[in-house]
């Protein structure tokens, strides 16, 4: 058996247990499964044209499928009776009874998306229809957006550029370096992982704290993070909070008031997961004391409001949820896709297979 350590796993599985957990592996992974019925994509249309747009990619799906692909731009009422293939995107109504009655040998859901939650229905676990998801594709992106991040709130780009535009040229003993700061990472998810790795990559020598109650203390330090028993530690040592735990009942509100009082003077916090997991009232005052800075590319609600102080804060950056996968990136899903549809003919184990016992912690 092939086992995978997890903790607050992409965007994702909120702990599956110390040890990890069992993958299933196909006994002949050679096999080549029989693919009887149609292929059919599924998505809005504006992502259709960036995921998987007409040309290579479909007809690689055609051939491995050896059947026409059906496009359907956000809308599931004209799906066949044949379907067996079913990609997914952004812009996909959720698959409910009366969508998936329309497709009754329906076997394999590849979500060309990350999380599934909006899209999977009780209907779609109780007809035995194998779920997938391309959250992994997804990760790249987001951790390369937070290591930048990252590398601008350490030097405290926020603020100084805020002097700088008021006539204010910091003299050279004021100027911050990210040599030796103190990273704490929330969540030891796919993105948080590939966080960790990128810090501990960097020639600034980062020390890097890990607050994940599902990873063993083994596992973090192999991973890289330095494991911290409570987040109230790691609040209290780190100069940077990056947050990358799922959204679930228990990580709302998680970095609270209580949490972001103790994070230092000076300090920044990273939201790049989902907006729940701050509070946003809590973060705005810190803010608009000058006390932290903030790099959020997520918030709550989303989208923020017009007006909202956070915008106007010169401590504060606030982007509309672009960290993951956006233009040109989005081929990444579309290619991921149609791989999982070939690993999926082939009888071989699906990268991004998700469970029914995991959805309640995932993101």
């Amino acid at each position: 058996m092939i086992v995978a350590p997890d903790g607050w796993h992409e965007q994702c599985v909120f702990a599956l247990g110390r040890e990890g957990r069992g993958l299933r592996m196909t006994n002949t992974p050679n096999m080549t499964k029989a693919c009887e019925g149609g292929i059919a994509v599924v998505m809005g249309a504006e992502e259709l044209a960036v995921v998987l747009p007409p040309g290579d990619l479909r007809d690689r799906l055609g051939e491995l499928t050896n059947r026409t692909v059906q496009v359907f731009e956000g809308a599931a009422e004209d799906l066949t009776e044949d379907v067996e293939v079913l990609i997914t995107g952004w812009g996909c109504p959720p698959l409910t009874e009366a969508v998936l009655d329309r497709m009754p040998r329906l076997r394999v859901v590849v979500h060309a998306a990350g999380s599934v939650k909006p899209l999977v229905t009780e209907g779609v676990w109780e007809r035995g229809i194998v779920v997938s998801s391309a959250a992994e594709a997804n990760a790249g992106p987001v951790a390369d957006f937070t290591l930048a991040v990252i590398a601008l709130a350490a030097k405290g780009a926020l603020p100084m550029a805020s002097a700088y535009a008021n006539g204010r040229w910091p003299a050279f003993t004021e100027r911050r370096g990210a040599d030796g700061r103190t990273i704490g990472v929330i969540g030891a998810s796919r993105i948080g992982r590939r966080v960790i790795a990128g810090l501990r990559a960097s020639a600034a020598g980062y020390r890097v704290l890990l607050y994940d109650p599902y990873v063993a203390e083994g596992d973090a330090k192999r991973m890289g993070g330095e494991p911290v028993r409570c987040l109230a530690d790691l609040c209290r040592a780190a100069d940077i909070v990056t947050v990358h735990a799922p959204e679930t009942a228990e990580t709302r509100r998680l970095l609270d008031e209580e949490h972001l009082a103790l994070i230092p003077d000076g300090g920044a916090v990273i939201n790049t997961a989902r907006g729940s997991i701050v509070d946003t009232e809590a973060l705005e005052r810190e803010c608009a004391s000058g006390r932290l800075s903030a790099w959020l590319d997520v918030t709550d609600p989303e989208p923020l409001e017009k007006g909202r102080r956070l915008f106007q804060l010169p401590n504060v950056m606030v982007t509309p949820h672009i960290a993951g996968v956006q233009g040109s990136e989005g081929r990444r899903l579309g290619a991921w896709a149609v791989e999982e549809v070939r690993r999926w003919r082939k009888g071989e184990r699906l990268r991004g297979e998700v469970r029914r016992e995991e959805l309640g912690r995932l993101a």
